[in-house]
């Protein structure tokens, strides 16, 4: 199965640090890290570095694109990209030793339709019934999302499985798309459905309703607690085992990335590997990908069960 990942709207990540972040006053603080990211390009690292072939189609801002670019090259990344007017944004994560991390966003370039004629265009061979393409992250500002949705369905119609884990979708969105993957968290899941959903029974109900609007893979992610999937399979949740997190940023994105490393394999391998990368994800700093040492340290201690 060949994995192909659209960014359509990156993102610069500086992580800076300061021993004490003090609200409303001036903080002096220390870079830690800039690295190439967006949700994409997260899954396409998470790949990477564990040995999985994939395509990144990244879009870039010809102001600062050129660096970005780089970067994805020299992290072994396979990349095709076009190029739009404007800059991508930046994302400034702040870490400091008594308190939560806190993170600050910027806005990035505008596209219009004309920008998804181009990626058609450069997927073009990239794209068949043996390929599943990830949508994830923001849509850049100015992309309708009923273009966005007629170039999904374009993609689809070449038998390719699409995943979508984007907060630009709407539940009807997403009923009326049924991706073969979405991996809601449970803060997402409930903002779907109106409803809180917190306990282990409420996120299985929730995940076999949108399995039942003919969603194949429902993955929600559960935080430290692991993630339950429903598919035509059956009800699976996986365990993962207690680690001390250096961050938390972009584990969502490995969980997707393991789970599609193993795309072809059971139900029970695809929930196990996806909850191993997320975790694995946690032990690196930033949003840092997974490292094969701690992926096969974490995957051995996974549990999953069928329930």
């Amino acid at each position: 199965m060949k994995i192909v990942t659209l960014t359509l709207n990156p993102a610069i990540d500086v992580h800076c640090h300061t021993p004490s972040f003090q609200p409303f006053h001036e903080n002096l603080c220390t870079v830690t890290d800039r690295e190439a990211g967006g949700k994409g390009v997260n899954i396409s690292r998470a790949l990477t570095v564990n040995g999985v072939d994939n395509l990144a189609f990244v879009v870039l801002g010809a102001d600062n694109g050129e660096g970005f670019l780089r970067s994805l090259q020299a992290d072994g990344m396979t990349v095709s990209a076009v190029t739009v007017p404007g800059a991508i944004r930046e994302n400034i994560t702040l870490h400091c030793d008594d308190n939560d991390e806190t993170r600050i966003s910027f806005k990035g370039f505008s596209a219009d339709k004309t920008l998804l004629v181009q990626a058609e265009d450069a997927l073009a061979d990239a794209v068949d019934a043996n390929t599943v393409v990830t949508f994830t992250g923001s849509n850049p500002k100015g992309l309708e999302m009923a273009d966005v949705k007629d170039f999904l369905r374009r993609i689809q119609a070449k038998g390719a499985k699409i995943v979508i884990d984007s907060r630009s979708f709407t539940l009807d969105d997403l009923v009326e798309m049924k991706p073969w993957l979405i991996k809601p968290n449970q803060e997402e899941i409930s903002a779907y459905l109106g409803r809180e959903i917190e306990s282990i029974e409420q996120v299985i109900a929730a995940a076999k309703d949108l399995y039942e609007k003919g969603i194949e893979n429902v993955m929600i992610s559960m935080g430290s607690k692991g993630a339950l999937l429903v598919c035509a399979e059956g009800v699976f949740e996986a365990i993962p085992p207690k680690v001390k997190a250096l961050s938390t940023i972009g584990a969502g994105d490995s969980s997707i990335a393991g789970f599609l490393s193993v795309a072809e394999a059971d139900a029970v391998t695809r929930l196990r590997t996806g909850v191993t990368f997320g975790t694995a994800a946690c032990l690196t700093s930033g949003t840092k990908p997974p490292l094969p040492e701690d992926v096969k340290t974490v995957f051995a201690k996974v549990t999953v069960n069928e329930l």
